[in-house]
């Protein structure tokens, strides 16, 4: 198919190229800006980026004190979404997350329900500490995860769009928590690992977090830029030795998969979302490397993020000291 221009004819390839070339310069200028803030996590602001490209949502896990909250808001800002938080806690009701119905009464003595929007009604929500909350309030934000709308009193409300939920989890108090049901872990596209920053990095943070000026985020895209791109991710071709790496190495990480290095290994795998997931992550890595097409390199370093929430053990394999992180590094190891 071809397009008439001023200056000749331009294919619809043509038309993506330069779209893509163009959207990639917005999405480099973002994942920069967020570097202005957020010191020494450059993989987690990377995944972050990739995970919101794809349209999807992901899981942050690290000890407190690593810049969670503050790479929440800093997206915020620099991909100019509306931003919005929620501290989990075991008291959190699901209509302090989605809304609620109100019954006012006008001047004239008729009275009606009105809806008020909860916290969920942004286009970025960061759900913190979410394993704190109880399964009921959990399932309430998945409904809108999953459908991008909510239902109340029986009457859907539709969440902006682009909608995305960052949610933090931390690995170490888990007493008193209630830990994420695996139907709401496939949800999240990716699990973020958030580790301690390299020596410089802290260093370059103590100076600018302590002093008179502290570093501020600029905007860098727009929503309906990022929506732009996030069509312009699924417009990506894919070659047919990167669908077969994925299909491979998903299929691979199934109980009971013939050939597979680490099958005997795993109690529960992933299923065809964790494969929409992958074919999506490393389209959206690939754009925000300024390439305009994945490549196996691509779906080699998404795979243990995208993975391994989506994975169990057998407790043999745990008695023998083996990790989720090792199985996967097995899987890799046949496509790489």
């Amino acid at each position: 198919m071809v397009k008439a221009t001023g200056e000749g004819i331009e294919t619809i390839e043509d038309m993506i190229v330069r779209a893509a070339e163009s959207t990639a310069a917005h999405v480099r200028s973002a994942r920069a800006a967020v570097g202005t803030v957020i010191f020494g996590q450059e993989t987690v602001v990377e995944q972050a980026l990739i995970t919101i490209l794809s349209g999807g949502h992901a899981l942050l896990v690290g000890v407190p004190g690593l810049a969670k909250t503050k790479l929440v808001e800093t997206m915020g800002i620099v991909l100019g979404l509306d931003a919005r938080r929620i501290q989990f806690t075991p008291d959190l009701m699901p209509s302090d997350i989605l809304g609620s119905e109100v019954l006012e009464e006008s001047p004239g003595g008729r009275r009606s329900f009105r809806f008020i929007p909860g916290p969920v009604f942004a286009q970025l929500l960061m759900a913190d500490e979410i394993n704190r909350a109880s399964p009921r309030t959990q399932s309430a934000l998945l409904q809108a995860m999953q459908e991008q709308h909510v239902t109340v009193a029986g009457t859907r409300h539709d969440v902006p769009k682009p909608f995305h939920v960052l949610a933090t989890q931390n690995p170490l108090e888990q007493e008193g928590t209630y830990p994420l049901p695996e139907a709401q872990l496939d949800r999240f596209i990716m699990q973020i690992d958030v580790n301690y920053p390299d020596l410089e990095a802290e260093r370059r943070m103590l100076f600018d977090t302590t002093g008179a000026e502290e570093s501020k985020p600029k905007p860098a895209m727009t929503a309906d830029e990022l929506i732009a791109a996030q069509r312009l991710v699924r417009r990506l071709p894919v070659g047919e030795s990167v669908v077969e790496a994925i299909l491979t190495l998903v299929r691979s990480a199934r109980p009971g998969a013939p050939d597979s290095p680490a099958a005997k290994l795993i109690a529960w795998g992933p299923g065809p979302r964790a494969s929409q997931a992958l074919m999506l992550a490393v389209r959206a890595r690939a754009l925000l490397d300024g390439r305009l097409a994945p490549s196996i390199d691509d779906v080699i370093a998404l795979a243990e993020p995208v993975l391994k929430h989506r994975m169990a053990l057998t407790f043999a394999a745990r008695a023998e000291g083996e990790t989720v992180e090792a199985a996967i590094a097995k899987l890799k190891g046949r496509i790489g």
